[in-house]
């Protein structure tokens, strides 16, 4: 609908079709459900050429070195997890939800023993391969699902999994109850005592910041947010130990990042292991930390 126009026509025109979407939204105008899974699948199974997936021939990633950044980034978060919880996880099977075009697989499959990358996309899974293999010799095993269809994941992976891995995928999601499913997905794919690092967009309590249910083509990463609280406590019911939360309220790809660093429970049925004192460690944005025995709140 924009192509043949001017570059500042095209941004007044988003500009005015998102402020449209807000205002519809605010007035509880709402897609169902499996008509944005039928929108997400449509999207990101097109032919894309890495659009929106993190793949480092696209434009985004032509100059710098953003894209080696990102794995470096998310490998260093895997690392200090184990450090503050001094629980060194084994990078043994590495599970990678939404692998894109292979930014994190590239530096977190050269320390594991097999990296798993899940995908709806069979181009960006292909993409992701070829720079594994480029990289090193670990055993890269690609995992094809549907938008509609997340659990069909368990049964390509049966054997358990020491890490789960889960960045800029949450925000892409069709709904936050969506989110629940992937939980599940990661609580069951890890074996006891596996460490999940999973982002999320945080809803602040304004507006523009809450979740969108609405035309998931114009703007899929404003698609699923959630208040910081309410997905640690949506962790708990899935069954995790959420261990802190790590904030980076803006960088270089977009704005308001939680990462939470997540246990599975070393005993069956969701007990806190020996290692948790049920408490839990904020990482504020300048890097201290600061123990709570609730939720971290963004409010």
């Amino acid at each position: 609908m924009t192509g043949g126009l001017t570059p500042s026509i095209q941004a007044a025109w988003r500009t005015a079709h998102g402020g449209l979407l807000r205002v519809l939204q605010s007035m509880g105008v709402r897609q169902p459900e499996a008509a944005i899974e039928s929108a997400s699948q449509r999207y990101w199974t097109e032919s894309h050429h890495g659009r929106g997936s993190h793949w480092k021939s696209t434009a985004r990633f032509a100059e710098g070195d953003l894209w080696t950044r990102i794995g470096v980034r998310h490998l260093g978060m895997l690392r200090r997890a184990a450090r503050l919880l001094d629980a060194e996880p084994a990078f043994g099977r590495v599970v990678e939800w939404g692998c894109g075009g292979g930014a994190n697989a590239v530096q977190i499959a050269p320390v594991a023993r097999e990296f798993i990358g899940v995908d709806v996309s069979s181009e960006s899974l292909q993409e992701c391969a070829r720079q594994v293999t480029a990289r090193c010799d670990t055993p890269f095993r690609p995992v094809l699902v549907d938008v509609r269809d997340p659990e069909a994941a368990l049964r390509d992976i049966t054997e358990p999994c020491d890490v789960f891995l889960c960045v800029y995928v949450f925000e892409l999601i069709p709904s936050p109850a969506y989110g629940e499913r992937i939980l599940h997905i990661a609580q069951e794919l890890l074996a006891p005592g596996g460490l999940a690092l999973v982002q999320i967009k945080y809803d602040t309590g304004a507006w523009r910041t809450r979740p969108r249910r609405l035309s998931y083509r114009f703007s899929p990463g404003n698609t699923t947010t959630y208040p910081i609280h309410d997905f640690w406590e949506l962790a708990v019911r899935c069954g995790f130990e959420p261990r802190y939360v790590e904030l980076v309220p803006e960088d270089e790809l977009d704005e308001r990042y939680a990462y939470f660093v997540m246990m599975k429970p070393d005993i069956p049925g969701g007990a806190m292991s020996s290692r948790s004192s049920g408490r839990g460690q904020a990482i504020r944005p300048n890097g201290t930390t600061s123990p709570t025995r609730s939720a971290p709140s963004d409010r």
